[in-house]
C-alpha cells in the first residue's frame, strides 16, 4: 500500500475509534439523540460531549467494558420532538443498542411506548416523568438522579435549613416562575402539596417559551414581595430572569435555581446580576475530580475530546454528561457480572441498570468522589435515591453550598404510586412484584453456588 494512502487509512481508523464507531466482534452500542445547534444547544454540546468524553475515556484506557467497546453514533433532533422520534425510528435497529438517552422531556415522553415494546432502557437523568420512578409500572424507564417532584422537596429541604428549619417556613412566601412548557407546569402540583404541608404561601408564575421577555412577571414579583424566587426555567429564560430580576429589585442570593436553570450558560449571559444566586445540582461543577482529570489526560491531551472550547471542560452539562457516562457504563458492567462478558441485549442492560447500587466508596474508585453523591437504584425505584446539593454563582465560578440533600421520600412515594397506578390501569398493566422477583433472583443465586 503506498505510504499516503497507508497513513490516510490510519487516520480514518483513529478518528471512527474516537467517534466510537470502530469494528469489535463484541460492541455495545448506544444511540444519541444530540442536539448542537437550536435554541438548546448549549446544553446538549455539553452534556453529550461529556457522555461521549467518558465512553472515549472507558475505550482508551481500559479496552472497553471487559473487552466490550463502546460504540455511539449522534442523530441531531434540535430538541425537537419529531426529530427525535425520526432519530430513533432510524436507528433502533442497529444490533446491541444498551440504551437511549435523549435528555429531552418531549422526546422520552414519546418514546415511553416504543422503548417499552422494544426492551430497550431509556434513561432521562433529572428529568422525565416523575411516576416513571415506580419500576413496577415502567420497566424500562429510568429518571436517574433526580425528578421534578423530588427536586421540589430538595429545593424546599434547602430552603428550610436557610431559614432553620421547616417550621420556619409557615407564613413565608415562595414565587415559582416556570417555564410555560409541560416541563415547567409538571411541578405545579407538588408545590402546592408542599405549601399545604409546610404551612408557606406558593405563587406560581408562567413565563411563555422561550422567555425573552418577563418584564410584567417580575413586576408581579416586585408588587408579592416573596421571600424566595424558584427558578425553574430553561434556556435563554434564566439570564433574562436574572437580569429582569436586578432590574426590578429583587436579590439574585434570594432566586433558587432548579436543575435546567444550574449551568453557567445561564449565568454567564447575565453577568453582575447573576452573582450570589443559587442553584439545585446532582453533580457538582469544576475539573478537580480525578475522572475529570483523567478525561483531560486520556482523551483531550490526544485530540480525541468532544469539546470543541475546552473551557467548558468541568462545567455543569459537562459534567453531567461524565455523571451519565458512568451511570451507563456501570449498568453495563453490573448487567455483564450476570450475562457474561459480551454485548448485551437491551432487556439484561435493563437489568444491570436495576441493580445500579453505587455507594460512596464505589463513587470514590470510580475517581468521582465529590462530583456526585450516591445511587441505589432498585426494581420499586428508577430514580435511586440520588442526593442533591446547592451551588452559587460568585461572578467566576460555582461553589457548593450545602450539604448533600435526600428528597421527603414518605411525602414524595405515595404520590408517585397513585399516578402510577392510574397510569397502569389506563394502559391495562399490570404492575411487577418486585419482591417476588428479588426473591426468585435470590433462589437462583443460591442454587447456581450449590456444588451439588
Amino acid at each position: 500500500m503506498p505510504r499516503k494512502v497507508l497513513s490516510r487509512a490510519l487516520l480514518t481508523g483513529a478518528a471512527l475509534l474516537a467517534l466510537g464507531a470502530a469494528a469489535s466482534a463484541d460492541e455495545q452500542y448506544f444511540p444519541l439523540q444530540s442536539y448542537r445547534v437550536g435554541p438548546y444547544a448549549a446544553g446538549g454540546t455539553g452534556f453529550f460531549g461529556g457522555f461521549i468524553d467518558y465512553l472515549n475515556l472507558i475505550n482508551s484506557r481500559d479496552g472497553g467494558v471487559n473487552g466490550v467497546k463502546l460504540t455511539w453514533s449522534e442523530g441531531e433532533t434540535q430538541y425537537e420532538v419529531e426529530r427525535g422520534v425520526e432519530v430513533y425510528e432510524r436507528l433502533k435497529s442497529r444490533p446491541g443498542i444498551a440504551a437511549w438517552n435523549p435528555l429531552s422531556v418531549g422526546i422520552a415522553y414519546a418514546m415511553i411506548d416504543r422503548i417499552t415494546a422494544d426492551k430497550v432502557p431509556l434513561i432521562t437523568i433529572n428529568h422525565g416523568r416523575t411516576d416513571s420512578t415506580d419500576g413496577r409500572v415502567f420497566p424500562f424507564v429510568f429518571p436517574l438522579l433526580l425528578n421534578p417532584y423530588s427536586e421540589t422537596s430538595g429545593i424546599v429541604e434547602y430552603l428550610a435549613t436557610r431559614e432553620g428549619g421547616l417550621d420556619k417556613l409557615k407564613g413565608k412566601t415562595i414565587a415559582v416562575l416556570y417555564h410555560g412548557s409541560p416541563y415547567g407546569k409538571e411541578t405545579i402540583p407538588i408545590y402546592e402539596q408542599l405549601a399545604r404541608q409546610h404551612g408557606f404561601k406558593v405563587e406560581q408564575i408562567e413565563v411563555p417559551h422561550p422567555g425573552n421577555e418577563q418584564q410584567s412577571q417580575w413586576l408581579t414579583i416586585r408588587r408579592l414581595k416573596p421571600d424566595y424566587v424558584v427558578l425553574r426555567g430553561w434556556g435563554v429564560m434564566n439570564p433574562v430572569a436574572l437580569k429582569t430580576a436586578q432590574k426590578t429589585g429583587f436579590p439574585a442570593s434570594r432566586i433558587v435555581g432548579n436543575v435546567w436553570s444550574n449551568s453557567e450558560e445561564d449565568v454567564i449571559p447575565a453577568g453582575e446580576a447573576a452573582k450570589g444566586y443559587v442553584a439545585i445540582t446532582t453533580q457538582a461543577s469544576g475539573t478537580q475530580y480525578p475522572v475529570i482529570q483523567e478525561i483531560v489526560r486520556g482523551v483531550y491531551d490526544k485530540g480525541a475530546g468532544n469539546l470543541a472550547d475546552t473551557k467548558r471542560i468541568g462545567s455543569v452539562y459537562h459534567n453531567l454528561g461524565v455523571l451519565n457516562g458512568i451511570l451507563n457504563v456501570e449498568a453495563v458492567r453490573i448487567a455483564q457480572a450476570k450475562f457474561g462478558h459480551r454485548t448485551l441485549t437491551g432487556d439484561e442492560v435493563r437489568w444491570g441498570f436495576e441493580h445500579l447500587r453505587l455507594d460512596e466508596a464505589r463513587v470514590a474508585s470510580l475517581g468521582a468522589k465529590g462530583l456526585f453523591h450516591s445511587i441505589n437504584v432498585t426494581c420499586a425505584n428508577h430514580e435511586g435515591e440520588g442526593r442533591v446539593t446547592f451551588q452559587q454563582w460568585d461572578g467566576a465560578k460555582w461553589s457548593v453550598v450545602s450539604d448533600w440533600i435526600k428528597p421527603d421520600w414518605a411525602a414524595l412515594r405515595p404520590i408517585i404510586e397513585a399516578s402510577s397506578a392510574a397510569y397502569a390501569k389506563e394502559r391495562g398493566i399490570t404492575p411487577r412484584d418486585c419482591d417476588a422477583e428479588e426473591r426468585a433472583g435470590d433462589t437462583a443465586k443460591r442454587a447456581s453456588a450449590d456444588p451439588q
